[in-house]
């Protein structure tokens, strides 16, 4: 279908990949993986045709309709939320008109041979309107707008209504009511709640029969969906035959297999050169030397990948607080609405978080979970009720907004300085390593920073501090797989207490023994870990 073949990229002087090739397949699932920078959306963009090659060949099947989705969403506006989602399938909706106005046409008379050519026409926008879904356009947008939490009440608000957030899923709904044969998405995820990332699993194992090539922070995602990891990393590219997990322990048994080569090549080379080096200056060996030389020569050299470190941060432990953490009592928040009156967000919430507890506080979008992490966060104040803070409890709160108050100018050294001004050079250097932060990073200033890096600045200066809670609102969002894992290893040695929201199920899996539901304005308690919550609940069976 799309064959990229010997292709090379580099921007300025850095070579993305050379020589490089991959193949998608009808129907294939591929997932791209490999550090920021290395080149898997510069990828994306050479398949759409957004860029070009600097070498090699990408071809692609006659008449393949490829869809592209990415974090730019662009503008949008002067449309409702459907219109805007089926304006996106322009080819499709103008094959339409085209048909009427040829069953139009065909309503008066005209020669034969006018008419031949007519239902000649005719029948080739048919056949290319059923293939790109036209008969089932609309009610196809509203289907795919409802997975994705944006509802019938919704369908008609104009689009320049809606925030950044939600825009970005309207996005997502154009490119999947196109149904192209090629589906590329960078990222997908982003944005969503668990719900509508769920409703995305299955409609890409259920309903989609094209090609996949995505991105993904979310390993789960990833896991169910592909059959094929491509590594982009080194400036080269990988294929591996199976999911990220098991990308992940191929990875390892191949880098296991390089170093063994490599340790039997450079043995092999000492070995030579020292002959070389003691025979050189004999003539009864010069033949048998100037062979080794040549021989030497003609070896392609083993290059050994540049390591990625993982350094070991040792947190201190943080002081004890009491047993009962926080405890609320019929506890309320509503919103004062601009033209009178309130909005009721959740009311009669009471319930005891105890030392050491991890627990989730999950729900719907719009639920009230962040606004519950701000009133024990003391961010904000209930509307009733009251939240009660046990002894010796000292608390660290992480949000997005936490990000906006970093000072621009400061360094990420001079930002983790200020956080641990008691704390040795080494001791922050090192807590800046574990959070990926290395080498000439720690000079970078704070308005160089992507959302990632800031995110990971953030939680550094958190988890570097001897706190007892950590309440933290979405504290994977723009956090790629290595970096979830750098923070859920964190987490899960922190022997304080945790109340976090996140969207990610690999990390709430992998650390919550407790699950706090927010649904329809109330709360329920699940003492069990992630998985006993779903199965309680009935979720464990929608992700099938």
């Amino acid at each position: 279908m799309i064959h990229l073949t010997n292709i090379t990229k580099q921007h300025g002087t850095r070579v993305l990949f050379k020589n490089a090739a991959f193949q998608i397949l009808p129907g294939s699932r591929t997932g791209l993986v490999g550090p920021n920078g290395a080149g898997k959306s510069t990828i994306f963009r050479l398949i759409t045709g957004e860029e070009g090659l600097d070498s090699g060949e990408i071809s692609c099947a006659k008449k393949t309709v490829i869809g592209y989705f990415s974090q730019d969403v662009g503008e949008m506006s002067g449309r409702s939320a459907l219109e805007e989602v089926i304006a996106a399938s322009e080819v499709t909706v103008a094959l339409g008109e085209d048909i009427r106005q040829m069953e139009a046409q065909m309503c008066d008379p005209l020669p034969d041979d006018e008419m031949a050519k007519l239902l000649e026409n005719y029948g080739n926008a048919q056949q290319e309107y059923e293939h790109r879904g036209g008969y089932d356009l609309e009610s196809r947008a509203q289907a795919v707008l409802t997975g994705l939490g944006i509802g019938p009440d919704d369908y008609n608000r104009p689009v320049e209504n809606f925030s950044g957030g939600w825009k970005m899923r309207i996005a997502l709904a154009q490119i999947l009511t196109l149904n192209p044969d090629v589906l590329l998405l960078d990222e997908p995820t982003n944005h969503l709640d668990v719900e509508s990332i769920i409703w995305l699993e299955n409609w890409l194992v259920n309903d989609y029969q094209g090609a996949l090539v995505m991105t993904s922070h979310d390993r789960d995602f990833m896991n169910r969906l592909v059959s094929r990891i491509v590594e982009v990393s080194n400036g080269t590219i990988t294929n591996y035959s199976g999911n990220y997990d098991f990308y992940l322990r191929e990875r390892e048994i191949r880098r296991e297999q390089l170093l063994a080569s490599h340790k039997r090549q450079q043995e092999m080379l000492a070995k030579e050169e020292d002959f070389i080096a003691r025979f050189a200056a004999r003539a009864s060996h010069a033949a048998q030397v100037q062979s080794r030389v040549k021989k030497l020569e003609k070896i392609e050299r083993i290059k050994l990948p540049a390591e990625q470190k993982t350094v070991k941060f040792e947190f201190a432990e943080p002081p004890r607080s009491g047993d009962d953490v926080i405890a609320s009592k019929a506890l309320g928040k509503s919103w004062s609405l601009d033209e009178g009156g309130n909005k009721p967000v959740f009311s009669g919430i009471s319930g005891l978080v105890r030392r050491g507890d991890k627990i989730a506080v999950v729900g719907v979008n719009g639920a009230g979970k962040s606004t519950f992490l701000k009133i024990l966060a003391k961010q904000i104040e209930p509307s009733e009720g009251s939240v009660t803070i046990g002894a010796n409890v000292s608390a660290g709160y992480f949000s997005q907004h936490s990000m906006e108050v970093l000072d621009p100018k400061k360094t990420v050294f001079e930002t983790v300085q200020d956080a641990l001004p008691l704390q040795t050079i080494g001791v922050l250097r090192n807590l800046c390593a574990a959070f990926l932060f290395r080498g000439d990073d720690v000079d970078k200033r704070v308005d160089k920073l992507s959302g990632g890096e800031k995110s990971r600045l953030v939680l550094a200066t958190l988890l570097g501090r001897p706190l007892n809670l950590l309440i933290l609102d979405e504290p994977t969002n723009h956090l790629d797989i290595q970096s979830r894992e750098v923070l859920l290893e964190s987490l899960q040695k922190f022997t304080g207490t945790v109340l976090l929201v996140s969207h990610d199920r690999h990390f709430l899996r992998s650390l919550v023994d407790r699950v706090f539901e927010i649904d329809h304005g109330k709360m329920t308690s699940y003492e069990g870990d992630y998985e006993y919550y779903l199965h309680k609940t009935g979720r464990d069976h929608q992700a099938t």
